[in-house]
This record gives C-alpha cells, sequence and structure tokens, in this order.
C-alpha cells in the first residue's frame, strides 16, 4: 500500500494562475533510513515464520489453522512453542516466503513507479506483530508532490497489478497442495470466504486433474498454508483497490477524474455498511478509514490522464472484483453478533 501523503519539504509547487504550467522546485531529499527498513522486514521475517510453522504443524496434524495443541484456544502467535524448538522455524518458510513475496512485489511496484516518474517514495515499511498472520502488512510513503495525474496512476496501479501477479501462482500452488477435510474436523473451524478467482483456479485445476483436493468445492477443502497466503494477498489487493480515500483504488480514481474523487468515497463508505451488517464487521473499519482521508491531495489537473491508461484502470477493476471478498471471515457479521448476544 502506497501513503500518498506528500511532504512539502521534498518537492512542491508554486501557486499558478494557469494550472497546466505549474512550476516545481526541487530540493535535496532526505536520507533513506536502510537500518530501520532492514530491521522492520527482519522483525517481520521472524513474526510471519512463528505463525507459518504452527500453520504447517496444524496442517500436517490434520488440526484447524490456528487451533492451538490443548485445541482449547486460539493460539494465533506461538512463540513460546517456537522457542521450545527453535527448528520449527523451517517449517514456517513456505507460508512466510509466499506472504512476504506478495507483501513485498506489491510495494515495490509503487517504488519502482515512484522511481520512473521521478517521486520520491520510501522503500517499504514492514509492520512486523503477533497476529494470525504475523503482520499488519507494509507500506511506503510517498514524500512528494506529483507533477502529474498519470503520475499519480501509473504509480498507485502499479502495487495491486504487482502483487496480484505473485499472488497467482502462489494460489495455484496452495490449491494444489490442499487436501480434503480429515472426517473429524469441524467444517466452521476452517471455514474462510474465497474470492471469484480461487473458484476459477480449483476449476482450472479440477479439469485439469492437479492436486488431491481441487476436483471438491473449496467449503470442503483443508488449505494449504501457502493457499492461505495467497488468500491474504487477494484479500489485501481487493482492500487497496476499493474506490475511495488514499487506498490505491482512491488514487485511481482521482487521477482518473479528480472532481468525483470525494462523492466517490462517501458512496463507496455507505456501500460498506450493510456489507457490515450483514457479511463482516472488518468493513465498518475500512468506512471510517474512507471518511479519514477522503480528502486527496492536490495533484496538477492538466495535463489529462492519457487515453492509454484506460484499459489499466478496467484490469485494476477486473482484479478488485475477482479478489474481493464480501465475508472473509463467515459468522463474523454485525447482523450474527447482535443475534447472538440477544439470544444469551
Amino acid at each position: 500500500m502506497a501513503d500518498l501523503q506528500p511532504s512539502g519539504t521534498s518537492l512542491f509547487s508554486e501557486p499558478d494562475p494557469h494550472p497546466e504550467f505549474q512550476q516545481f522546485q526541487f530540493v535535496h531529499p532526505p536520507r533513506r533510513r536502510y537500518w530501520l527498513h532492514a530491521l522492520l522486514f527482519v522483525l517481520t521475517i521472524f513474526t510471519t515464520l512463528v505463525v507459518g510453522a504452527r500453520l504447517q504443524q496444524n496442517f500436517t496434524d490434520g488440526q484447524p489453522m490456528f487451533i492451538a495443541d490443548n485445541n482449547n484456544f486460539f493460539d494465533f502467535f506461538p512463540l513460546r512453542w517456537v522457542l521450545q524448538q527453535p527448528s520449527r522455524l523451517l517449517m514456517g518458510i513456505p507460508f512466510s516466503a509466499s506472504l512476504l513475496g506478495i507483501l513485498m512485489t506489491h510495494e515495490m511496484g509503487h517504488f519502482v513507479l515512484s522511481v520512473r516518474n521521478r517521486v520520491y517514495a520510501t522503500l517499504p515499511f514492514f509492520i512486523p506483530a503477533p497476529t494470525p498472520i504475523g503482520t499488519f502488512g507494509a507500506f511506503i510513503q510517498i514524500r512528494s508532490l506529483f507533477r502529474s495525474r498519470a503520475a499519480l496512476f501509473d504509480i498507485g496501479i502499479a502495487g495491486p497489478i504487482a502483487g496480484f501477479i505473485v499472488a497467482v501462482p502462489l494460489a495455484v500452488a496452495g490449491i494444489a497442495l490442499s487436501r480434503p477435510l480429515p472426517m473429524d474436523m469441524d467444517v466452521d473451524s476452517t471455514q474462510l470466504g474465497y474470492p471469484l478467482i480461487f473458484h476459477l483456479l480449483a476449476y482450472l485445476l479440477a479439469h485439469l486433474h492437479i492436486g488431491n483436493a481441487a476436483s471438491m468445492p473449496l467449503s470442503l477443502m483443508f488449505i494449504h498454508p501457502i493457499a492461505l497466503a495467497a488468500w491474504m494477498g487477494m484479500l489485501a489487493t481487493s482492500l487497496n483497490l476499493l474506490p475511495g480515500g488514499q487506498l490505491d483504488g482512491g488514487h485511481l480514481i482521482y487521477s482518473l477524474r479528480p472532481g468525483a474523487h470525494r462523492r466517490v468515497t462517501i458512496v463507496a463508505a455507505c456501500a460498506m455498511l450493510p456489507m457490515a451488517f450483514f457479511f463482516w464487521t472488518g468493513w465498518l473499519i475500512w468506512v471510517a478509514g474512507l471518511l479519514i482521508t477522503r480528502r486527496h491531495p492536490q495533484v496538477p489537473a492538466y495535463p489529462e490522464l492519457p487515453r492509454n491508461r484506460r484499459w489499466l484502470a478496467w484490469l485494476a477493476l477486473i482484479i478488485f472484483v475477482i479478489t474481493v471478498v464480501p465475508s472473509p471471515f463467515p459468522g463474523g457479521s454485525l447482523y450474527e453478533i447482535v443475534k447472538t448476544a440477544m439470544s444469551q
């Protein structure tokens, strides 16, 4: 994800009554803190290895993804279990490498296009955390203004496309390595909401007779940790492409129609309110995020976005449609939470 909050210390524009002739003054960019990026990345490798080791162990033993040994509570971050035998970290490599590969590719897509457009951007900041996937994701910061809507568009779209390109083959590999659910396993304990792209890939693998579980519906499939990493990558891609605010999708909307950005943001936020009620309460977080960031940093109105970018905008829309999941975690809707609370 690209945080496109520009800092006026790197690049700023002088007021001009003719926006098509806006002038820019360049100053020396700040020093890169390579040590900080490296430290955060190494820590994130460790935290995702910890989670990945547990996921792989549970997959091998036929246990639900996040259930601990005693089967009585969720052990999302089994640090003590790993420290008892550090070699267990090796089991987490498939999950960690897959997830970080998707996140790194996404952020480097933003970074490379920033360099090509002569926009100053930081290297990716990875966020290690004791979460069910070992991280809160990654982001880069844009610390200069944009000289054109084309630069904003290219930087905004590069991340989702790059991450999606890496996530697809990982999803294929993960589905192929998956297997049918054990007979004694509760289906609800492993249930996820799958995007359209997962259904399409599973259908393709079934017809090619690849994998042990490819011919089964995804709801009855015990997914491999690599498939889970790809699933998280697809979810992150769709959330970044939400059309509004300062998400990647919001940057695309602004580059296409600057005047429509605020209205589209509000419409998108309103559309997610019923989704939170009927599908997943997590949408409320994204509603708040869109409304807080509904004011987009200024970008010169001229020159207009070249027409050859339009097909890429359609491609971004297609990626959003096939990766979005209304209910990524079934049973987590506001309606079901309220219903359960009232029945107690």
